[in-house]
């Protein structure tokens, strides 16, 4: 399963993914561009991942459970 996510730190809000695609990005109330929507990622999404000036939007590939739900690993430390 293919995951959008835009980097707060990163984006300066120029809209180029709201407008190629505002299915999936559309603005927070700050101004900068938010992820609205997981659903239907295809691979035409690349192109709207690489119109982005400053590469702020990334495209993650997590795995899913029985639920569909992306997995979420929890990171354990080993005791000596």
């Amino acid at each position: 399963m293919k995951k959008l996510h835009v980097s707060n730190d990163m984006c300066i809000g120029c809209g180029a993914c709201i407008a190629m695609d505002p299915d999936h990005f559309d603005f927070s109330d700050e101004g900068f561009s938010v992820v609205k929507s997981n659903d239907n990622i295809t691979d035409e999404i690349e192109s709207v991942v690489e119109c982005c000036p400053v590469g702020a939007i990334h495209l993650d590939e997590v795995a899913e459970t029985e639920e569909n739900e992306p997995a979420v690993e929890e990171a354990t430390e080993e005791s000596e």
